[in-house]
């Protein structure tokens, strides 16, 4: 196991119940509220009224800022960076899912930046202070609830980066599943694909003695598997959304990778495909996942083995290592089609022309990933094997 630091603050507000007590987890001292969201499905639904009633009884100014897209757009963020600073908006409450919230931390994170904020991005440096942000989540999927991470496209280069910061944890999070009722079948699916992804980009790792990370990381893949198939039985199963919903923020809060190296190559290919194409971030990593386990599984095939036998319970002892192995990333895909979510590009009509271009974006600043480090060629290859 390796020496590692972890902090995590943000307060975990779960249930039901949970939106109601939205005013007792404000700071004390908030006196102008952002709120961020996205388009009209709050809405729709009665939680942006719900919570404007809230706050109309904590007595705070609230400003809006709607507009957010899948893909968190660089131009909003600039915005409202902007408003904020314009009007000494000193709280942001994100309604949403992790575009809204990833929008929100670079908004956060852009308030007290001398530079762009996109420059924080590009560079990658710590921050010296952000805004405070809090979250109503209302889509389990990227984690970002808990996270210290944010991922930003900028629509002018057609870049989509990320930037890591504890200032960047939300102060609470709200989680109520039964916000998530009335989620499309593949937005659903899409982020279970995506929380399992955060899972396993810690889960493949060459650091050893990591058993208590490594039955935690079983589990939860386990868990969301399981509970992913009661929801195609049926999709208002309030039990299944929960135990969905909680291993989102498990799957992304840092608990799952202490101590232990982690990958993130399939993350980082996934993000050069939405920068092109739009594609929504789960879809990405279910195309991109199985062809990078197909591509590097030699590199460790016990760990592979273990994946097979300790997640879709595997055994069978005429078959080598490298059969159940692979018999294990066969699994994966079956689940993937089960759930109805794309497994190949042309899938999802993805063109392959632009496969240099990625992967030379994918690996300008060197290789990406740590179980195997992926250089540009490599990037091409496993975008072959995903076609």
């Amino acid at each position: 196991m390796n020496s590692f630091y972890y902090y995590n603050p943000t307060k975990l507000v779960f249930g039901k119940d949970s939106v109601s007590k939205l005013t007792e987890y404000l700071p004390k001292d908030v006196k102008k509220i952002l709120l961020h969201y996205g388009g009209g499905s709050i809405k729709k639904t009665g939680l942006y009224d719900q919570v404007m009633a809230l706050l109309e009884e904590k007595d705070v100014e609230v400003l809006e800022l709607p507009g957010v897209v899948p893909n968190p757009k660089l131009s909003l963020v600039r915005q409202g960076v902007k408003l904020c600073k314009e009007e000494g908006v000193d709280f942001i409450l994100a309604v949403g899912g992790g575009s809204v919230i990833d929008s929100a931390k670079g908004i956060a994170a852009g308030v007290y930046a001398q530079e762009d904020v996109w420059d924080l991005y590009v560079e990658g440096e710590a921050l010296e202070k952000a805004l405070p942000i809090g979250v109503v989540l209302t889509i389990p999927a990227t984690g970002s609830e808990s996270s210290n991470a944010t991922v930003i496209s900028n629509e002018e280069t057609k870049q989509k980066l990320g930037l890591e910061d504890d200032l960047l944890r939300p102060v609470f999070a709200i989680l109520n599943p039964e916000l998530t009722l009335t989620l499309p079948e593949r937005q659903t699916f899409a982020g279970i694909v995506d929380i399992l992804s955060h899972v396993m980009e810690r889960y493949f790792t060459n650091t050893e003695n990591v058993e208590l990370t490594d039955n935690l990381c079983e589990g939860t893949m386990r868990a969301v598997i399981s509970n992913a198939y009661r929801l195609l039985k049926n999709p208002n199963d309030y039990d299944a959304r929960a135990e969905i919903m909680l291993s989102g923020t498990i799957a992304h809060s840092g608990i799952l990778g202490l101590g232990r190296e982690e990958d993130w190559a399939s993350h980082r290919i996934g993000h050069e495909i939405t920068a092109l194409y739009g594609t929504t971030h789960g879809v990405t990593l279910s195309m991109i996942f199985p062809a990078w386990m197909k591509y590097v599984y030699k590199e460790n095939i016990d760990r592979f083995a273990r994946f097979a036998r300790q997640v879709f319970d595997i055994h069978d002892n005429s078959k080598t290592d490298d059969e159940i192995a692979l018999m294990g990333i066969s699994a994966f895909e079956g689940f993937l089609r089960d759930i109805h979510i794309p497994t190949r590009l042309k899938d999802e009509g993805i063109p392959y022309d632009e496969f240099e271009t990625m992967a030379e974006k994918c690996t300008k600043n060197g290789s990406v990933g740590k179980f195997v480090k992926i250089n540009r060629d490599d990037v091409i290859n496993i975008l072959e094997l995903a076609k």
